[in-house]
């Protein structure tokens, strides 16, 4: 901890390894949050207390357009423990600093199963409850229990619970801002840029059973005869399958899936069926259905395209990705990047009258 706050901060810090894309882009000044008493000792000093904020996580959600004039937080809070128990769960803490993905293999280790299907999803705990992740039929609110922030504009501490977390698909309260409301005509509250998550917890089931019903896992079941696999055997096949589709961005510079899925009624969807039969959909439980944004890409003919530096993968048409170097040079620019996803939007939209909606930040 810093009881000094210009310690804290570096300033032109290059953001390229910070950001999964691999976009060459700097922060102004950049500060790296390890406890609470981080923040509450900027918000103390006068020369960053009203400096706009940008939080940042494992930058593997984050399409970066030029350099960040906000003061950059990185946040780096560490920490993986059982903290509570109930008749039905396991209450799990992870600082919000923790990568993602070793904190699900952490969690099997110990014997706390129901994790498994979001295995291998890209960057941190803290960011997980922004965008509500989700793969394979489990959504971080199935298994969220509450989490514990800081107000970036008092140093208060706050928690907050399933509810108040607003989630919604790849959508929470962090995504939006209360000014936002506001202009929008009703009350809200909204924590975009105004919060910072320190912890996470979730509620992690005693009586756990596997998630099952998609493809891919129908497959890896017919393969080893399995119809009822352990939280290890499931977490071993997601990791497979992700491996196989995606791109690592260690590799090749991406954000993962960039568009979220359409839902759409089942009028809409009759109506797209009957131009396109072989259209991949999904019934939900609320009688809409669900499309796959990828296939909509593929079928417009972007499957390996590229503007730039930036291009479709060409095994996933979901993922853009930066066809430059790692380290950012001879790379895709963030304009680039969006320039693409904006033509990809108006080829589904002229064929199948949907817009899709991006799911990186753009900065």
């Amino acid at each position: 901890m810093f009881d000094n706050p210009a310690m804290l901060v570096q300033k032109n810090v290059p953001l390229q390894a910070l950001n999964t894309f691999h976009i060459i882009a700097r922060a102004q000044a950049l500060a790296r949050i390890a406890h609470e008493a981080d923040v509450q000792s900027l918000l103390a000093a006068p020369e960053w207390a009203d400096q706009p904020k940008f939080v940042l996580g494992g930058g593997s959600n984050i399409v970066l357009t030029g350099d960040v004039k906000p003061l950059v937080l990185k946040v780096e809070v560490k920490g993986r423990q059982l903290v509570g128990e109930t008749a039905k769960a396991f209450i799990v803490q992870a600082g919000a600093g923790e990568n993602w993905h070793e904190f699900v293999a952490w969690t099997l280790a110990q014997g706390y199963p129901g994790l498994e299907n979001l295995a291998l999803i890209p960057g941190t705990v803290g960011a997980s409850p922004v965008q509500n992740i989700g793969a394979y039929g489990v959504e971080l609110q199935d298994r969220f229990d509450s989490l514990d922030a800081i107000d970036l504009r008092t140093g208060q501490l706050f928690t907050l619970n399933a509810a108040q977390c607003a989630f919604g698909y790849r959508d929470s309260v962090f995504k939006h801002s209360s000014e936002a409301n506001k202009n929008k005509g009703y009350k809200a509250i909204g924590l975009k840029n105004s919060a910072l998550i320190l912890r996470v917890r979730f509620a992690l089931p005693k009586r756990w059973k596997p998630v099952l019903g998609y493809a891919d896992l129908d497959k890896k079941m017919a393969q080893c005869g399995c119809n009822q696999p352990t939280a290890q055997q499931l977490f071993d096949w997601v990791c497979e399958i992700r491996r196989a589709k995606l791109p690592n961005p260690d590799l090749i510079g991406n954000a993962g899936s960039f568009f979220k899925n359409p839902t759409v009624s089942t009028e809409q969807c009759e109506d797209i069926i009957a131009r396109d039969p072989k259209v991949v959909h999904y019934l939900l439980a609320d009688g809409s259905v669900k499309l796959a944004a990828g296939w909509l890409i593929d079928a417009c003919g972007w499957r390996g395209k590229s503007v730039g530096q930036a291009g479709v993968y060409e095994k996933q048409a979901l993922v853009l990705v930066n066809r430059g170097a790692v380290d950012g040079s001879n790379g895709a620019t963030g304009g680039e990047v969006m320039t693409l996803a904006k033509a990809i939007q108006t080829s589904v939209y002229e064929r199948f009258g949907l817009l899709l909606e991006t799911e990186p930040v753009v900065v």
